[in-house]
């Protein structure tokens, strides 16, 4: 059991949250807020689908139930070892693979690739942002469309706090009650478009008494809409739209959430 307090800030590299999934469904297997939105993209594919960075299963294992022709992969056995084990328990049979988004290669090919919950983000390059598209692509259907979701960098990202823990998410232990606090001290780099977070997420019991804190770290980079735009054309997609959110409003405000359709042809 590790002591509470404000995540350190040092040099170490901390472990990825990926690698601790017990604890990432407590905080975010409930999450059902895009959950509506994938199950209409994925029941109008008109053929299979492929969820990139399909993680324990939040979204996958609900398409699945749904009657969805899916298939998932991701980079973190750990994360599918926990998807499998729960599919197991719903009377499911995912087809997961483990594999790198920037680099993976998968049986089949896909009417619809769906990218949900800012995976993409962990792309950290350039370099990565296209290998990852280019990627994708070569696993669509002729017409085959890309459909991914990413938070639009807005300023008030840049102007929040920054070095300090923030309370990012509180939730109920669904065993035994306790409260669940997210903590996130954040390093952002403007110019890079990128943010280290440093992660604690703390057990307190009843009292307010800090029972367990587990310290994490990732890192993310944040795209704009016409960058987003270029890194399309230049890993080959035919066109695409860029909606500002899960109703597919259109995106003109820099507090939205950014829905990408790109077609393969």
């Amino acid at each position: 059991m590790s002591q509470c307090g404000p995540a350190a800030v040092t040099g170490a590299t901390l472990p990825s949250p990926y690698e601790a999934p017990d604890l990432y469904d407590l905080l975010f297997e409930s999450f059902a807020f895009d959950v509506p939105y994938w199950l209409e993209v994925a029941n109008t594919a008109g053929g299979p689908v492929l969820e990139v960075a399909c993680g324990t299963g939040r979204i996958l294992l609900r398409l699945l139930h749904a009657g969805v022709d899916v298939d998932g992969v991701d980079a973190y056995p750990a994360m599918l070892d926990q998807l499998r084990e729960k599919a197991r328990s719903r009377g499911l049979e995912p087809c997961v693979f483990q594999g790198d988004m920037r680099d993976f290669t998968m049986p089949r090919r896909y009417q619809r690739v769906i990218c949900a919950f800012n995976a993409f983000a962990h792309c950290e390059t350039i370099d990565d942002q296209l290998r990852a598209l280019r990627c994708i692509r070569e696993h669509l259907e002729p017409g085959g469309v890309l459909v991914l979701h990413m938070s639009y960098p807005s300023l008030a990202l840049w102007t929040d706090p920054n070095g300090e823990p923030v309370l990012e998410l509180q939730s109920t232990h669904p065993i035994n009650g306790n409260t669940l606090q997210l903590w996130d001290t954040r390093f952002k780099n403007t110019v890079g478009q990128c943010q280290r977070s440093q992660i604690e997420v703390r057990e307190l019991d009843a009292t307010g008494r800090c029972l367990d804190s587990q310290r994490f770290e990732t890192l993310q980079r944040w795209v704009y809409r016409y960058e987003f735009e270029l890194l399309l054309r230049h890993a080959g997609y035919a066109r695409w739209d860029i909606r500002g959110g899960f109703q597919n409003e259109p995106l003109e405000h820099d507090d939205q959430q950014m829905i990408v359709w790109a077609w393969k042809d």
